[in-house]
């Protein structure tokens, strides 16, 4: 399969790799977010998704940080109206 090489689907490829994680592991963002340690909670899974992103795309556009905005997105601002001390 060719890398992408487009910002559009790389963007896409991103969003599509952190929605999964959100719906696959709602229970673990939601304790993550509540104890203030997402990033620890998801360590494994996120690190497969970031492997998954960068074996898809080309070199250019993963050091564009794209799937790290995703994760942002989708894991936490989506995420919002649970309670942490973070906000």
């Amino acid at each position: 399969m060719p890398l992408i090489e487009t910002e559009e689907a790389a963007r896409r490829l991103a969003r599509a790799i952190a929605s999964d994680l959100s719906l696959y592991n709602e229970e673990k963002i939601v304790r993550g977010i509540e104890s203030d340690n997402l990033f620890d909670e998801l360590g494994e899974e996120i690190e497969e998704g970031r492997a998954l992103y960068k074996s898809r795309v080309s070199p250019d556009l993963y050091q564009r940080n794209f799937y790290d905005r995703a994760l942002v997105d989708i894991l936490v601002k989506s995420k919002g109206h649970i309670k942490s001390r973070l906000w």
